[in-house]
């Protein structure tokens, strides 16, 4: 019922690799890797954030609380992000659930010790604010894209989005788990994914998934895909992590997201 994705490539933490070396040494020395187990809770709706976990190879799916199908994916965290967001805003209460969807390794850091740390760097806050900023966006356009988008491309971005943070072009995942992850029922899904089968953009049987043609997918995706990539490459290319004078600037984008945040929580 869960994504398993093959042959993972070995990369490290984006989000970390951003950081100075200064500080992500302060994150993460003298520690090792964890290891993600698949189909793991890492956390559930109402639960004390006590770690942060920045994926190297593994990915997590959040889900909003919700009683049997009533719930819905709305991201997905890779090795280009985090999951402990609100502790950015000074929250220490998960408001989803986060499940583990493809195993593989991520760094860990108690609660207690990231707070401590990044109290103690304007530049850490800087650039960990800029992901937020990245992240609640990007929430806004799940949820536009769930409530506006065809199934169709709303799967062709799924697929897409699997395929960037399982840095494989092949996974396993049934039907079922795809109706659960989209919202919709599971005829649907059969529908969608045939219809990508008919067009050979992926080759899909028994839960196993390959994707043929990723630009064709890219074009029958709904545009929610390529916005969300254009907005991550401009707030969070390396080029662009903000100097102390932009401290005021990310203030701003901080009291923007607690404002996002408190919406989405409603």
């Amino acid at each position: 019922m869960h994504v398993m994705a093959s042959n993972r490539a070995s990369a490290g933490n984006l989000l970390l690799g951003a950081l100075s070396s200064e500080d992500r040494q302060r994150l993460t020395g003298g520690q090792t890797p964890v290891d993600l187990r698949l189909s793991e809770t890492l956390s559930e709706p109402g639960d004390r954030v006590r770690h942060v976990y920045f994926p190297i190879d593994g990915f997590i799916s959040l889900i909003t609380p919700g009683i049997g199908r009533a719930q819905l994916e709305i991201g997905l965290v890779g090795n280009e992000g985090m999951l402990g967001v609100p502790l950015l805003l000074g929250v220490n209460v998960s408001p989803l659930r986060a499940l583990v969807q493809g195993a593989g390794r991520a760094w860990r850091i108690d609660a207690a010790t990231f707070m401590r740390e990044l109290e103690g760097s304007a530049t850490m806050r800087a650039a960990l604010n800029r992901y937020l900023f990245v992240f609640l966006s990007q929430l806004m356009q799940t949820a536009t894209c769930t409530r506006f988008h065809l199934v169709e491309p709303r799967l062709a971005r799924w697929l897409l989005m699997t395929r960037d943070r399982a840095h494989s072009n092949d996974f396993h995942v049934t039907h079922e788990f795809l109706a659960y992850m989209l919202g919709v029922r599971r005829v649907g899904v059969t529908s969608a994914a045939s219809a990508l089968q008919r067009r050979k953009l992926i080759r899909y049987s028994r839960g196993d998934v390959s994707i043929l043609d990723a630009r064709g997918l890219e074009r029958t995706a709904c545009a929610c895909y390529a916005i969300d990539k254009k907005i991550y490459s401009r707030i969070l290319a390396k080029k662009n992590l903000p100097s102390r004078p932009e401290a005021a600037r990310e203030m701003g984008a901080k009291l923007l997201a607690a404002k996002i945040a408190t919406a989405i929580s409603c």
